[in-house]
C-alpha cells in the first residue's frame, strides 16, 4: 500500500493581498466624500452608491483579514490544511452584504414612491463621475486576482456591482436634470439595487459550492476515476473524491488497487503525475492496495486475524 501526499504552495488570494490593500484605500477615501454628498443633496441613487461603497469597504476589509489568515502557519496542530477556507468565508460575506444593500436600497425606493424629493443635481453628476472614476480604477486592479481568486473575485464583484451604481447615479442626474421629476432617481435607485442580486447570486452558488465540497469547476470525477483506472498495473479503482480547499488549491483522494505483480512505486508515481498535470489536482492523496486486500476497509470483507495459539 502506497501513500502520496504533496502539499500546495501559496495559494491564489495570497498572491494578490496588495491589490486588495490598495483597492480598500481608494474604495474608503472616496466612501466619505460621496456619503457626505448624498446627504447634502438628497439623492437616494447617490445615498444607494455610498452604501455600496461602505459595502466594498466592509467587503475589501474582510477580504483582506482572510488572506491573512489563510497565509498564516497554524501552530495549534489542529489545522491540518490550515486556514484557506478563511477566503472562502469572506466571499461568502461579500454576498450577504451585496444582497442586504439590494435589500435596503429596494425598501428605500419603494418608500419614497409618491413622494417628491428636492434634489440638487451638481453634486450628484460630479460625484457619480467621479466614483465611477474611481470603481473603474479598483475594478482593473482587482480583475487579475479574480480570476484566480474567489475571495479577490468576491471584492470584484462588490466593486462590479457599485460600479453600476456609480453609472446609475449620473444616469438619475441627467434624467432629473432633463425632465425635473425626481421618481428618476427612484427608478435609477431599484435598477441598481436588481443588478447587484443578479451578480452577487452565481458568487453564492460558487461559495456554496465549496462549502459543500462539490467536484472543482471544470474537473470531472468521471474522467478521473476512468484515467487512474487506466494506469498500468491498476486493475480497479473505488472512493474518489475531488473538492476545492480555496481558490487555486482542489484537493482529492483515491484508492487504487493494483494488479499481482504490479510496480507500486511506478503506480504511485503516474498517479500523481496524471492527478497534478492532468487534471490540475497538486494536493491528492493516493492509497494503493494489492487485489487481496480491495474491500477491506468495508464491514465483513476483511479477514479476521487468528489469535496467538490458535
Amino acid at each position: 500500500m502506497g501513500h502520496g501526499h504533496e502539499h500546495a504552495v501559496g495559494h491564489a488570494g495570497g498572491r494578490h493581498a496588495w491589490r486588495l490593500r490598495v483597492a480598500l484605500a481608494l474604495i474608503g477615501g472616496f466612501f466619505v466624500v460621496e456619503l457626505v454628498t448624498g446627504l447634502l443633496s438628497g439623492s437616494l441613487a447617490l445615498l444607494s452608491d455610498a452604501g455600496h461603497m461602505a459595502a466594498d469597504v466592509v467587503t475589501l476589509a474582510a477580504a483582506l483579514v482572510a488572506t491573512r489568515l489563510a497565509t498564516r502557519p497554524d501552530t495549534t496542530g489542529r489545522r491540518t490544511y490550515g486556514s484557506y477556507r478563511a477566503e472562502v468565508f469572506a466571499s461568502g460575506f461579500a454576498v450577504l452584504v451585496m444582497l442586504g444593500m439590494a435589500v435596503y436600497i429596494t425598501a428605500e425606493a419603494i418608500g419614497r414612491i409618491g413622494e417628491a424629493p428636492e434634489l440638487e443635481v451638481g453634486p450628484m453628476l460630479v460625484v457619480g463621475a467621479l466614483g465611477l472614476a474611481v470603481n473603474l480604477l479598483v475594478m482593473r486592479l482587482l480583475r487579475a486576482g479574480a480570476a484566480e481568486s474567489l475571495n479577490v473575485k468576491g471584492a470584484y464583484m462588490e466593486v462590479l456591482a457599485d460600479t453600476a451604481g456609480s453609472v446609475g447615479v449620473i444616469g438619475a442626474g441627467i434624467l432629473v436634470a432633463v425632465t425635473g421629476d425626481a421618481l428618476w432617481d427612484t427608478v435609477i435607485a431599484l435598477a441598481i439595487g436588481i443588478f447587484v442580486v443578479v451578480r452577487a447570486v452565481p458568487l453564492g452558488r460558487q461559495v456554496l459550492a465549496v462549502l459543500a465540497q462539490h467536484a472543482p469547476s471544470g474537473v470531472d470525477p468521471a474522467a478521473v476515476a476512468a484515467d487512474l483506472a487506466a494506469i498500468d498495473g491498476v486493475g480497479d479503482v473505488h472512493d474518489v473524491h475531488l473538492w476545492t480547499l480555496t481558490s487555486g488549491m482542489n484537493v482529492a483522494t483515491a484508492h487504487l488497487v493494483t494488479e499481482p505483480g504490479a510496480d507500486d512505486h511506478a503506480v504511485l508515481d503516474r498517479a500523481q503525475h496524471l492527478m497534478r498535470d492532468g487534471h490540475g489536482i497538486a494536493h491528492a492523496t493516493v492509497q494503493l492496495e494489492p487485489a487481496a486486500h480491495a474491500g477491506c476497509d468495508e464491514p465483513g470483507r476483511c479477514p479476521t486475524p487468528a489469535a496467538n495459539g490458535d
